[in-house]
């Protein structure tokens, strides 16, 4: 379990900053605060852990397994007469506790997570004003719109301002605002920029003709600035899994997908727990098979890492049959019982006695 823990913090760790550098990327680019990016970053740490929960499971019986043959310890539980069988049981107990660990992950703590996530994408999305109030900064909106503050004052002014939209192309006209101070305003569902001692200039792409028209105050809808996509309130991987197993055709219709994905979803958290304990046997089987070698155990920690690999890829092309028929979903547990047999059959390979290479018979005295 230690090394277990060890394991999963190091993916973590990887799989984190991976995602957690473009979320950056992006928070920080759309003007929000650093409190956002670490809760947006918390609740992407669940669905982090369950991607690597196996393959920390997996590790973490390919090296303990591994010390125990290099410092004679398996040799020696061997020779006392344990059988492969008795010394695969607390693997199988360590799979189970990673197995528990991934249930509540893709029961609970997954779906509640994801779905806060989203709830919190969609009060961003909304909220066009934190996309702008960045001071010192040409920021982008939107393509083909640019928008500057010089500084922004406790009061909430806006020093000059500068703002480009340019949305229309080369055969329309592009509109460039200056102001020395700017508020913004929100009316209903749109956010207004009123601007204060500005000049507006309209460039006409066709002909090259300028119209320059100073003003003393000037409302601009700022609102269409910002091409927000429009976003899916709830999606499967919101759906509790009692829903799902109530009615999987009502929750697929709530988030406009198909019942074929409904079911994969469905099914998909039953059977990440059960590959948590394929992959800690097939860690430890794959290392029980093959005699004493001076160059190590290489070959089965490749042979292990193999048997890993080709589970996924049999989880992946049992995916688009469940999707086209869903009656057929009893496919998706193909991958972790494959798994548990390969297990098995390693085990059983190990148990067998070792037969010598040549028997030699015994010679007669050669007589005198």
């Amino acid at each position: 379990m230690v090394l277990f823990g060890f394991f999963s913090l190091v993916l973590v760790s990887v799989y984190w900053i991976n995602r957690a550098v473009k979320l950056f990327d992006v928070l920080i680019g759309e003007g929000q605060t650093a409190w956002v990016f670490a809760e947006f970053t918390a609740l992407t740490l669940p669905n982090v852990i369950r991607l690597v929960l196996p393959v920390a499971g997996f590790a973490a019986a390919i090296y303990v397994t591994n010390r125990l043959n290099t410092e004679s310890e398996l040799t020696v539980m061997q020779a006392t007469g344990f059988s492969p069988w008795r010394l695969a049981r607390p693997v199988a107990v360590f799979g189970l506790i990673v197995a528990g660990m991934m249930t509540v992950l893709t029961h609970l703590l997954v779906p509640m997570s994801t779905a806060q996530l989203k709830e919190r994408e969609i009060e961003i999305s909304r909220n066009v004003t934190a996309k702008l109030l960045t001071e010192g900064a040409f920021l982008h909106p939107s393509p083909w719109v640019t928008f500057y503050i010089r500084e922004i004052t406790p009061e909430g002014a806006l020093r000059d301002v500068f703002l480009s939209d340019r949305r229309r192309g080369t055969e329309g006209t592009t509109y460039t605002y200056t102001a020395r101070e700017a508020f913004l305003v929100r009316d209903g569902d749109s956010s207004k920029l009123v601007m204060i001692d500005g000049l507006s200039q309209a460039l006409n792409n066709q002909t090259g003709r300028l119209i320059s028209t100073h003003f003393d105050d000037f409302s601009y809808d700022i609102s269409s600035l910002v091409g927000t996509a429009p976003i899916q309130p709830f999606r499967l991987e919101h759906a509790a899994t009692l829903d799902l197993l109530r009615d999987p055709a009502a929750e697929a219709e709530r988030a406009g997908s198909t019942l074929g994905r409904a079911m994969e979803q469905l099914h998909l958290r039953f059977t990440q727990p059960l590959l948590c304990v394929a992959a800690a046997l097939i860690g430890f089987s794959s290392l029980l098979v093959g005699g004493f070698s001076r160059f190590g155990v290489w070959k089965q920690i490749v042979g292990a890492i193999f048997l890993l690999v080709s589970l996924k890829l049999v989880e992946g092309f049992v995916t688009d049959p469940v999707l086209a028929e869903p009656d057929r979903w009893p496919l998706l547990y193909l991958p972790p019982v494959a798994g548990i047999c390969a297990a098995v059959v390693l085990l059983w390979l190990a148990a067998r006695p070792r037969r010598s290479r040549r028997a030699f018979p015994l010679q007669d005295e050669v007589p005198a």
